[in-house]
């Protein structure tokens, strides 16, 4: 059966929202998102504050042209000002906010960052790899799985 095209590509021009406050990981998400052939423009917030200023367009996140809302975050745990679970819980306690996408992406396995992540309402929680092959690999699964997702119309 084939898959109708407006389903198939449902993420193509949508942006998304890249939570990360080390700029070599930043670099390697770029070059991911490059080698990938992921067409969606990346945004970055370096810390917790940027990151909700960003969802909520407030600060120098005001023009939706040049930072447009995002349907999909990619969110580091370990961040600067506040931290990726409260991101994530003020994400979930927002009623407009609550359909985006949230993934966390975390160099941490402890168990008490998974489990709180998924309590608070993380859509995945995928552990960084530490090789960029490994992170295009990853990621590379992701998009081919993420467009087949239903995401809400543009607004």
């Amino acid at each position: 059966m084939e898959t109708p095209e407006r389903v198939r590509h449902s993420l193509d021009g949508y942006t998304i929202l890249l939570v990360e406050d080390n700029e070599d990981e930043v670099f390697m998400m770029q070059r991911t998102f490059r080698k990938a052939n992921i067409p969606n423009p990346l945004q970055v917030a370096v810390d917790g504050i940027e990151a909700v200023e960003y969802l909520e367009g407030q600060g120098k996140f005001t023009d939706r042209i040049k930072f447009p809302f995002p349907v999909v975050v990619f969110l580091d745990l370990n961040l600067p000002k506040k931290g990726g679970l409260e991101v994530l819980e003020y994400v979930r306690q927002q009623p407009h906010l609550r359909k985006v996408v949230v993934n966390v992406l975390s160099s941490s396995t402890r168990p008490a960052d998974i489990e709180q992540a998924a309590f608070l309402g993380a859509n995945t929680y995928f552990i960084k790899p530490s090789r960029l092959e490994k992170l295009q690999e990853l990621i590379e699964n992701w998009y081919s799985l993420a467009r087949f997702e239903a995401y809400p119309g543009k607004s």
